[in-house]
This record gives C-alpha cells, structure tokens and sequence, in this order.
C-alpha cells in the first residue's frame, strides 16, 4: 500500500490519549528513541516557531539535525525532516514497513491500533534514529501529558506561552491546560518557559516542575535580529535561545554565534509568510488571533487588511474573531476542507455584529479572488484562521501550482 494512503486510513480512528501503546511499539522497534538526543517542546501558540529556530541554530552549530512538528501545510512527508530535507515517499514506505512488521498487533483490534499521530512520530523517531542524526527537536502535538512525543525521555524541555485550545480534551482553565503541557517534564531534565507566561499557567508549571524534580527557567525576550516576522516571535526566539543553551550544558555543543545564526535565518512557512503578495497566517485559537493582529499593526501600520478567514467548530471563534475584527476591514468567509469545519455561512452574523463586513464564497479560491479585488486600492491580503485554508491557500499561491 502507498505509505501516504495507509496513514489517510488511520485519520478517522479516534484519537486516544495514552502513551502504552507508543512504548510498547518502541520497545519492539529495539528503542531507537534511545539513541537520540532531544529537545522537546510543548505550548500553545509559538512551538512550532520555536522548533523552527532551534533547528536552524542546531544546524548553524554543525549537527546533522532532526526537526518532528505537526501538523502540515500541504503534504504529510514536511512533519518529519532531517537537515531541512522533508522524508521522501521511499524512506516513508520503508519506515511504514518497518513499524508494521515490528508491531502486528496494531492492526489486530481496534484497542490496540495506533493512532495516526501515535504512528507519525514513531515513523519520525524511526527516521531520525536510522539517519543517525546528532539532534532531534520534537514538537508535541497535542497537551503533553498523554502526548506520543512524551514517550521520548529528552535532554531538556521547552514550553511555550499558554492559552485555551482544544478545551474539550485539555480542561477549560489556564491552569488545567498547563498541567496537561507539564506533563512533558521529566526527574532531573531541565526546562524552560518564556518569562512571560500567564500567571496562572505559570504557577502551576512551577509546582509540576518542583514535583516532578526538573528544574525550571524563565526566558526573556530576544533583542536581536530574528528571521521570523511579529512582536510575538521575539518571546519564541528567546526561548529556543534559552533551550539551545539548555542542550549545550547537556552536552549537544551549540555556540552562542549559532544561536544568532539560526534565529536571525529561520524561516517557518505559514506564519507571516508572503506567497504570492498574499500574507498567510496560521493563527486558529484566540491567542494566535491577537498576535497577528499585533504583527499586522507592527509589520503594516495603518493598512487596511481583506482578510480570507475559515475555520474549525472546535475553536473559540468569539474569540478570534473579538481579536481581529478591530485589524480587519472586512472578512471573506470560506469553510476549510475538513470534517471538523465550521460552516462559514453560520458565523456570518457574528461578524457583521462586531461592525465588519462579511462576505460568504464558496471555496477558497473565490474568497482569495474577492479579497485581491477589493484590496486593489492599497489594502493588504491575508489568510488565517485554520491550518486547512492557510495550506490551501498556500498551494493555490505558489509558483507554477496556478493562482
């Protein structure tokens, strides 16, 4: 089977949190985790910025370097990369195989099969380890405590600023969602988080780190040159500085010259990336809605912004959309291609209740269309909302993909 058609089928099994079945499949993959050493980084908003940087720096420091994030913009294979080179379909067949035949009981039940995230990072630690890379950063996917990324024991940990996502797995305080991110935090691994983390998350990643016995810093924003764009990213960019630091004390070598490398040259598509003279955003939950409004004031003062906007019903759509609505001067609703979309038509209300004109199209290219149009006196185009359009969105705009 096509290894791309065989993880598609694994998509609409539920997702179950637990990490017994990822150990026990590494423990008859021979533990190949074990012959890694890892960053790995949880949060909210800004992990996947974080990750992104700390790749570059490891790699500016001469380490042959694997970065694991999710979720993709446009193909599977960019979850899972090693020196920035994504896994090809090939190495992806050959690693499918592997975990397959190393753990038949995964597709004998229902209750033993592994989700597609589970069999994603097991496909990327697999990778990584037969690679023989010299790092590897991991982003977690989704919490931390039950997260398959978890199964992994790192050299240091990083968290990002946290908010309210995913609720409805994660608890609906400050304080529920930060302990489900501590659970990354393991005796004796340092950590980091950035200085400022909301009160009460931070709190309660105190007492997790404390009872946990792992140490814990606070890091403050970078001042210098950053290759990623936002007042936002200066907060990610100084805690992947704080966590590079934290892998040089454990021994992976990453010279403070590298650590400005890597920061001042990374590049993270989909966030405050231009394609196409459109800027595309992956903002999707409340907080990542008020840090593009943010960078939208700071990078386009003034400016006028159509904003192509779609997405999922299980978001804080008041939210994000009390965010950007004083950023916006109008919204083109689109509904993304996933069976967790919210129907644009159903919020259009919403939005002209907050004073802002709302525009309902029928696919994505429309909306893009639409919003080029009226955009024409000056105004800035920009797609955000959900990772679905913004990865759309993205492969209708590049070169030679067609527009």
């Amino acid at each position: 089977m096509n290894p791309h058609d065989y993880l598609a089928a694994l998509r609409p099994h539920a997702i179950r949190l637990g990490l017994e079945r990822v150990a026990r499949a590494l423990d008859d993959l021979g533990r190949p985790d074990r012959a890694l050493r890892v960053l790995h980084v949880a949060g909210t908003n800004g992990k996947g910025s974080t990750c992104a940087m700390a790749d570059a720096a490891l790699r500016a420091a001469g380490h042959r370097v694997g970065l694991y994030t999710s979720p993709h913009l446009e193909r599977f294979s960019e979850r899972i990369r090693v020196d920035g080179r994504e896994i090809s379909d090939d190495e992806l067949a050959r690693r499918v195989e592997a975990v397959r035949r190393a753990c038949p009981w995964h597709e004998r039940s229902e209750e033993d099969r592994l989700t597609y995230f589970e069999f994603a990072t097991l496909l990327a630690i697999l990778h990584f380890a037969e690679e023989g890379v010299s790092a590897a950063v991991l982003e977690v996917g989704l919490g931390g405590r039950f997260d398959a990324t978890t199964a992994v024991t790192p050299l240091a940990c990083a968290i990002s600023r946290i908010g309210l996502d995913h609720v409805e797995i994660l608890g609906p305080t400050l304080a529920h969602v930060a302990r489900e991110k501590a659970g990354i935090l393991k005796p004796g691994v340092p950590a980091v988080t950035v200085e400022a983390q909301p009160p009460d998350a931070l709190a309660v990643l105190r007492e997790e780190a404390a009872a946990r016995g792992a140490p814990l810093a606070l890091a403050p924003p970078w001042d210098g040159p950053r290759g990623l764009r936002g007042p936002h990213q200066r907060e990610n960019a100084g805690l992947a500085a704080a966590a590079l630091r934290l892998l040089d004390a454990a021994g992976v070598a990453v010279p403070g010259a590298a650590i400005q490398a890597g920061i001042a040259g990374a590049r993270w598509p989909g966030r405050l990336e231009e394609v196409g003279g459109v800027l595309l955003d992956g903002a999707h939950n409340p907080d990542g809605a008020a840090a593009l409004a943010a960078a939208l004031a700071e990078l386009h003062p003034g400016r006028p912004v159509e904003l192509v906007f779609g997405v999922l019903a299980d978001k804080d759509l008041p939210g994000m959309l009390a965010a950007l609505a004083p950023a916006v001067r109008a919204f083109h609703l689109v509904t993304p291609e996933s069976p967790r979309a919210r129907d644009a038509a159903s919020y259009a209300a919403a939005v002209t209740a907050l004073g802002r004109p709302a525009h309902v199209h029928a696919d994505l290219a429309g909306a893009i269309a639409a919003a080029r149009a009226a955009a024409a006196d000056g105004a800035l185009t920009c797609v955000a909302g959900s990772l679905y359009v913004v990865g759309a969105a993205r492969a209708l705009l590049s070169p030679g993909r067609g527009r």
